[in-house]
């Protein structure tokens, strides 16, 4: 998960299967493996992507500092 030589990347990966573990799963009472990755996969959607704030993107989810980027990026292109 990290880059050759760069273990302090590892800690970004562990913190999200920690919040995955803490937030979901000991939560949920899941049927089988096919409930389980479908539930999971709709709390990285909707929890995760769009309702967590992040210190590290400005106190905004993923998808909002996605969304500001990429308005960024078509107000430099029509700039250009």
């Amino acid at each position: 998960m990290t880059d050759r030589g760069q273990a302090w990347q590892n800690g970004y990966a562990e913190r999200v299967i920690r919040t995955i573990k803490e937030a979901e799963v000991e939560l949920s009472d899941y049927q089988d493996y096919y409930d389980a990755y479908d539930q999971i996969g709709r709390f990285l959607d909707d929890v995760v992507m769009h309702k967590r704030i992040h210190s590290s993107l400005g106190y905004l989810t993923p998808a909002e500092f996605e969304s500001q980027r990429l308005a960024r990026q078509d107000v430099a292109e029509l700039c250009s």
